[in-house]
């Protein structure tokens, strides 16, 4: 192998002139740089002990927490219960397990009939309901619909039609109130999810602990397992649930950490509405099982909206959509210390929001999605992706082997809270970016009527790992340029340039 060339800043770097910018608050400030936490060390393995009154499989678990007083703490014995209302604790309750039980949503599927090629049953499905949410197939359109099936325990894959069912999938005609099965039931449990929500509370102070919460038929961007206020939502596992694993809901300074998050239908986690709200050393992975659109919808890792705090210490990967995603006027968001890989859309997407930090992140293999609407330019995104924000910081992260390195996106988008979105103030510095096959670029794209003034864009001291020196992997406002154009465009005088 040839010895690598390197590039090294051109001179000091400069101190920028003071820019005009409307934010009236400050970015928030540098977080410690921890590891990501492991798969191993997340979930309810790692729960602990749990000492108080005893909720049995069979029990009604409602009715348990209702004889309980405020602050008290119930304890789910080993094994299956079945979950068919929503459990609401009191203030400061604790809800938990030591013995890994599992809190289920769906219901039994019996008396199956062979119909040709198929085995059907009637009588489990609800009345026909309108659609929400957005597909990846926006012909068909049934990511939507709730009640998933489970053929000894194996997620089954919904068909449109009785006719194109086969191994492996399910067919629900609402309008029959028939289920279609294209693998012999004989010999296999058959589970439908029924139950909207398992724990659901606006009572402050509750603790969700060593839960596996699993099968739960919420509509699209609501979830099986609802933090309130001041929650603490710790070591559970939440899987294969229809919509959103773990959703926040004007939960104030919850705290959310060490939980498996995974196999869920629409989105891993979702934040709405939740200030000070603190998602730490999470696994979240594999998500959006139900074929929601995968480029620019709610589906994939997390999706966070008008909320606030820090998203640190987490693995992110393989989720069918965004790996961790701000949208719509977050505010004072820090997101560091995670380890975001192989996500189908952006592996940061910070979008229409203001004062964040996106710091000691490493971000690697996001963006690769083929689907509607997926693409390979700026416009389509990158590792980080800073869309339409005001006061960002993007430092010390190391962005790598992505469609693209960080990109920076303005486009008129109306108004919010605070004013008119604008692509204010964004700093990117310190970065290692890597650049090397494909398309792959870092830059700045505008939209007509979004033009950025001078001074807002800065790129400092940044590292780029490139494939050859020569290669446009750089992009100003839609003028492409190699290292050294990037670095005469006044783009990372400070950087620099290393081709192995």
């Amino acid at each position: 192998m040839a010895p690598s060339k390197t590039v090294a800043p051109s001179k000091k770097p400069t101190k920028s002139a003071p820019t005009q910018s409307e934010p009236t608050t400050t970015a928030p400030p540098q977080t410690p740089n921890e590891p990501a936490i492991g798969e191993t060390d997340a979930g309810p393995a790692v729960a602990g002990p749990c000492s108080g009154t005893v909720i049995k499989p069979g029990q009604n678990a409602q009715a348990v927490v209702n004889s309980q007083p405020a602050g008290s703490t119930v304890c789910f014995a080993a094994g299956l219960h079945r979950i068919s209302q929503t459990i609401r604790p009191k203030a400061n309750m604790t809800i938990a397990s030591s013995s890994r039980a599992v809190l289920t949503g769906s219901v039994p599927l019996t008396s199956w009939a062979k119909s040709g090629a198929t085995w059907i049953t009637r009588g489990a499905l609800p009345a026909a309901y309108g659609k929400s949410g957005q597909c990846e197939d926006n012909k068909a359109n049934i990511c939507h619909l709730r009640e998933q099936v489970y053929l000894g325990g194996t997620h089954l894959t919904r068909v449109a039609s009785q006719a194109a069912v086969k191994a492996g999938t399910f067919y629900a005609d609402y309008a029959a109130n028939a289920i279609y099965l294209g693998s012999n039931p004989a010999g296999k449990a058959v589970e439908m999810a029924k139950t909207a929500t398992a724990i659901e509370s606006n009572q402050p102070g509750v603790t969700v602990r060593g839960l596996t919460v699993e099968h739960f038929a919420s509509p699209a961007q609501a979830g099986a397992l609802v933090s309130g206020p001041g929650w603490t939502v710790k070591a559970n596992e939440v899987r294969w649930n229809k919509s959103v694993g773990l959703m926040l809901v004007k939960a104030n300074n919850a705290r959310i950490e060490r939980n498996l998050v995974h196999h869920n239908g629409q989105l891993g986690l979702g934040q709405y509405s939740s200030l000070k709200a603190n998602l730490t050393r999470n696994v979240i992975t594999y998500n959006n099982t139900d074929g929601f659109w995968i480029a620019d919808w709610e589906s994939g890792g997390i999706k966070s909206t008008r909320s606030s705090g820090t998203v640190s210490g987490n693995l992110i990967r393989s989720n069918k959509g965004v790996g961790f995603w701000a949208d719509v006027a977050d505010d004072g968001r820090v997101i560091s210390s995670n380890k975001i890989v192989s996500n189908a859309a952006d592996g940061i997407r910070y979008e229409i929001s203001r004062n964040g930090v996106i710091e000691n992140n490493t971000i690697t293999g996001n963006g690769f999605g083929t689907g509607r609407g997926s693409g390979t330019s700026l416009w389509d995104g990158g590792g980080i992706n800073v869309n339409t924000s005001s006061n960002v910081t993007v430092r010390n992260n190391t962005v790598s082997g992505n469609v693209n390195g960080i990109s920076i996106q303005s486009r008129t988008r109306g108004d919010g809270p605070w004013g008119r979105y604008l692509l204010r103030n964004v700093v990117v510095t310190g970065n290692t970016i890597g650049m090397t096959g494909g398309t792959q670029a870092t830059g700045m794209v505008q939209n007509s009527g979004a033009e950025v003034p001078a001074g807002h864009l800065t790129f400092s001291a940044n590292r780029y790992l490139l494939d050859k020196l020569a290669a446009q992997r750089f992009a100003k406002f839609g003028t492409k340029l190699n290292a050294t154009g990037w670095r005469s465009a006044g783009l990372d005088i400070a950087g620099s340039f290393q081709v192995s």
